[in-house]
Parts: structure tokens; sequence; C-alpha cells
């Protein structure tokens, strides 16, 4: 079983999730850009998300998002439900479309962390050597242009999500907003800094594609690829799961650290205290399944 995570309103994230086996079932083209952007939009309109920028690789995403209300595992099992389902109709796939393993949540702990995140997201095409430039890749993406008061609107596609369903509206709208520690007259400001990000990533990552010897793929290459073939690049079979980044501010790793040892003190000693038939124990603030599922009782602080 995997270590609780605390699920706190407010918190940005990144959040990342692999295709199985790493097929290339999320190649970039019209039904998977229309797929991700519609289910997307919906997800987060149902529960709360703040989305401030994403992309889609073949055989991953990746998602910088402000989970506004705490409802982060309620919208991460209905956005992937709706891109599983309608993933298996539109590439014909049986058996399951995401790989086994958790999701990542990386809780972005300052707002420099949050930069270096839209940053990483949007130049992970060129770090992975399929484009030399972000822009280039031609999966869904959120435009560094767009950041902070963009719009992107995708039509109903026409499998899976049922017209006479209101829960599927026709069109649905996903907003890039701001995170909320950047104030609304700071937007022009913040997104240069993005642009100065993604720029900084992309040069890290073709500085590291031409130390490994490879060749830039091409979106051309990418786009023709078969969503049933397998990426086939080395990938080490077990990697690290983090739970938090700070960016480079002094202090911050220390104090995240102590928070969250914190946090699964505390968790552990009502866990046993419950798991021993005493259902007065009370769990730390930021405790998700045990609340929702069996009722406990959570710190309000």
């Amino acid at each position: 079983m995997s270590r609780a995570r605390p699920v706190i309103a407010g918190s940005s994230v990144l959040v990342t999730r692999r295709i199985l086996r790493r097929h290339f079932l999320l190649r970039p083209d019209s039904d998977s850009r229309q797929l991700f952007v519609y289910a997307l939009a919906v997800s987060a309109a149902r529960y709360g998300l703040q989305v401030h920028s994403f992309c889609v690789m073949s055989t991953h995403y990746h998602l910088v998002a402000t989970d506004v209300r705490g409802e982060l595992p309620d919208f991460l099992a209905h956005f992937h439900r709706s891109m599983a389902l309608g993933l298996k109709v539109v590439r014909k796939w049986e058996g399951a479309a995401w790989d086994d393993a958790q999701t990542s949540a990386v809780r972005l702990k300052t707002p420099e962390a949050i930069l270096d995140k839209v940053g990483y997201t949007l130049a992970n095409p060129v770090a992975s050597g399929l484009v030399r430039y972000a822009r280039d890749w031609p999966g869904a993406k959120s435009r560094v242009a767009d950041l902070a008061g963009g719009r992107m609107r995708a039509a109903r596609p026409d499998y899976y999500f049922d017209p006479e369903n209101d829960n599927w509206p026709d069109y649905a709208d996903l907003e890039l907003t701001l995170p909320p520690s950047v104030a609304p007259e700071d937007a022009d400001a913040w997104r240069d800094a993005a642009r100065a990000s993604v720029t900084d990533h992309e040069t890290r990552g073709r500085s590291e594609v031409g130390e490994k010897g490879w060749n830039f793929v091409g979106a051309e290459r990418v786009e023709k690829a078969s969503p049933y073939d397998r990426a086939t690049s080395f990938e080490p079979l077990v990697s690290r799961n983090p739970t938090f980044a700070v960016g480079a501010v002094a202090g911050a790793y220390k104090a995240a650290v102590k928070e969250l040892r914190a946090f699964a003190a505390a968790y552990e000693a009502a866990l046993e205290r419950w798991c021993a038939g005493f259902r007065d124990a009370v769990f730390p603030a930021g405790t998700w399944w045990m609340v929702r599922h069996h009722g406990a009782a959570v710190a309000t602080t």
C-alpha cells in the first residue's frame, strides 16, 4: 500500500499519468487532441480545478493545475475514466489504457516551483527528442501566449459521450488561469517568466539530446506513428514519485519535509487508533480517503 499523501484545498500540483506499456495511444492527432481537451474541460469544471498549463505526449501527459476545492482524487478518477473509455473506442483498444502505477501528483509549494514545472511541461517534447522547439509539438498543449487568460474549446466527441446526458455538453471550454499566488495585474510579467522557463527547459533539453547522440524525430514522423506501437527508449522500471517540489527557494525544502513528516506521523497514529477500534481517532488536515470513504474525523488545522 502506498503512503497516504495530503490533499489540500488550494494546492497547485504537477500531475503525470502514463499509458499502459508506453503504447502511443495518445499519438498527436485530431482525435486525441479533441478527446483530451474535452475531457479535461468537463472534469476540471466539475471538480473545481484551475488549469495553468498542460502537454500531451504520445505515451503520457503532464498537467499543472490548482486543486481549489481539495477534490483532486475525484477529478483524477473522473478524468482518467473519461479518457480511458474514450481511447478504447477511438483506438479500438481492448483492456486497460493507463498503466497501474499511482498517478504522480507533485505538490508545487512555491511560485518558483510552479513556473519551473510549467516550463518542464511545455518543453517535454524537446527533452524527449521529438521536436527541436516546444511550439512545434502537434499534440494537445497549452501555448505560452495563452497562459493566464487563454481559452480552448472542444466539441463533444461523437463516440462514448452520450449527447442525451447533460453531463456531456455539446462544447466544453477550458480556461487557462493564473496560479493563485499571482495577482491579475501581474499576468503579463508571469507569462513572460513562464516563457523564459520554457526557453530554459528547451535549451537544456536540446543539450541533453545532443549528449545522447539522438536526432530529433520530428512532428511529421510522430504524427504518422501507429498508436499501437510502443516507445523503445530506455526507462527505469522503478522511478521516484516525489511528493512535492519547491524550486530554488532557500529553506523551502526543509520546511516541506518537516510538514510532510508531521502529516505522516499524525496519520499513522490516527490510523493505528482507528484500526484498534477507536472511531474517535482524528486524522490530520489533508486526509482524504479515510474521511471520504469511512467518515473519519479530521483536524481543522
